[in-house]
């Protein structure tokens, strides 16, 4: 199993002059010890005006700065939005591929179409369109990655003539995809284009079992059709994170951290009503946290097994890996189990506190991960040795590369 980190930028408030700057300092050392202890990837988000719960507008510039940092750790850059007036496809494309030269091909790719109206109806995305934006971005983006030139695209939404979009990936044909899922249906969708699944639904070991077991079907069946150039059959959930050798100091550090990750998700996606630059989230969150699921006194129970959702009289509340280090241990024995490929971890949450993230990387880079890190390599062989002839299956439905007509030329006009 491989292991990462996941950054939102969260940041309550109240807000200093220097909050954002020292937020993303801190989140730079972390990932920079992560590097040096051995955990797999980092991932950030892209997010625009989701106050509190993510100041990650730009993760090609801050994934960049940890690529300078770090020299073995995989760069998520999961996920750019990419329908249209977020991002244009050629603009994407140069991004990812300079960030993957520089950081000497490190760069995992994640795409996904965002759901929440404060970005949608901040870029003008009309939400019955998202999807089939999506669908077309992705079309345009993989054939840039390959063909030289782009043979240009004429669809529903966007149009672009011939042009070579430079420059091309370290990694041939392009980075790992990926996209971000939160209902099933999505999983079922990655598995037909044959590009990773990451989950950021809080799910048990037992429940990720039938998503696994049914992402890993579709890759196997003629139903996946590659979506790139290369598959990518991985699927990977994200959990919050904290660990300390006593239970309860773990959750004095990370409970209120998840929590409020959780909270602000559902204020933006789901329950909010929001006034820019007014609303305090944080404020809000302390009131209502138990009416939404994030009841402390359910996730704060000590001495069980640890789960993604802690259940008293028929009321949920996030845990996930929050506890000791055996506690963690035996929770990732079991996604494990249920053959989930990668863990990602949310520590830097809410108001957790940049030493205990620290301290929880290191303490899982010793205590924890090598347990499971000393049987990666074999299983990883195993699992593409197994999948190899359905992923050469899925290659070869794909429509190959285009080529541009030989006689297209572009006429330089300007005057000088």
């Amino acid at each position: 199993m491989k292991f990462g980190l996941f950054y939102e930028h969260q940041l309550p408030r109240p807000w200093g002059p220097d909050s954002e700057h020292q937020l993303l300092k801190d989140a730079l050392e972390q990932v920079e010890l992560a590097d040096k202890l051995g955990m797999d990837c980092v991932w950030e988000v892209e997010h625009h005006f989701l106050e509190e719960y993510s100041h990650s507008s730009a993760p090609e510039v801050f994934l960049a700065a940890a690529s300078q940092r770090t020299n073995r750790i995989r760069l998520g850059h999961g996920i750019v939005q990419i329908p249209f007036n977020f991002n244009h496809p050629a603009r994407v494309v140069e991004r990812i591929n300079t960030l993957d030269l520089v950081s000497d091909g490190r760069v995992e790719f994640g795409t996904g179409e965002s759901s929440s109206e404060a970005e949608l109806g901040g870029f003008l995305i009309p939400r019955q369109e998202k999807r089939e934006q999506w669908l077309e971005a992705f079309d345009a983006i993989t054939r840039m990655f390959v063909e030289e030139p782009f043979a240009g695209f004429k669809g529903k939404w966007f149009e672009m003539p011939v042009r070579n979009v430079i420059p091309k990936p370290m990694q041939r044909p392009h980075p790992p995809m990926w996209v971000a899922c939160s209902r099933r249906e999505t999983i079922q969708l990655a598995a037909e284009k044959g590009i990773g699944a990451l989950s950021f639904s809080f799910i048990e070991p037992e429940e990720a079992k039938q998503w696994v077991d049914g992402y890993y079907a579709t890759i196997q069946s003629d139903q996946c059709v590659a979506g790139g150039f290369a598959v990518n059959p991985n699927l990977a959930c994200v959990m919050p994170m904290m660990l300390h050798p006593d239970e309860e100091v773990a959750i004095d550090r990370g409970i209120d951290g998840g929590h409020f990750f959780g909270y602000s998700l559902i204020h933006h996606y789901a329950i909010g009503q929001h006034r820019p630059g007014v609303t305090n989230i944080w404020d809000e969150f302390q009131e209502k946290r138990s009416l939404f699921g994030f009841d402390r006194d359910i996730a704060a129970q000590t001495g069980d097994n640890l789960a993604a959702q802690m259940v008293q009289q028929g009321t949920g509340s996030l845990r996930g890996a929050v506890g000791t280090p055996d506690q963690v241990r035996d929770l990732i024995r079991r996604y494990e189990a249920a053959g989930v490929d990668q863990l990602i971890f949310v520590l830097q949450a809410g108001p957790n506190k940049h030493e205990h993230i620290m301290e929880s990387i290191e303490m899982f880079c010793r205590d924890v991960m090598p347990e499971f890190k000393d049987k990666e390599e074999q299983r990883e062989k195993e699992k593409l040795e197994r999948l190899a002839p359905a992923m050469d299956a899925a290659l070869a439905r794909r429509e190959p590369p285009r080529k541009a007509a030989d006689d297209y030329v572009i006429s330089a006009t300007a005057q000088i």
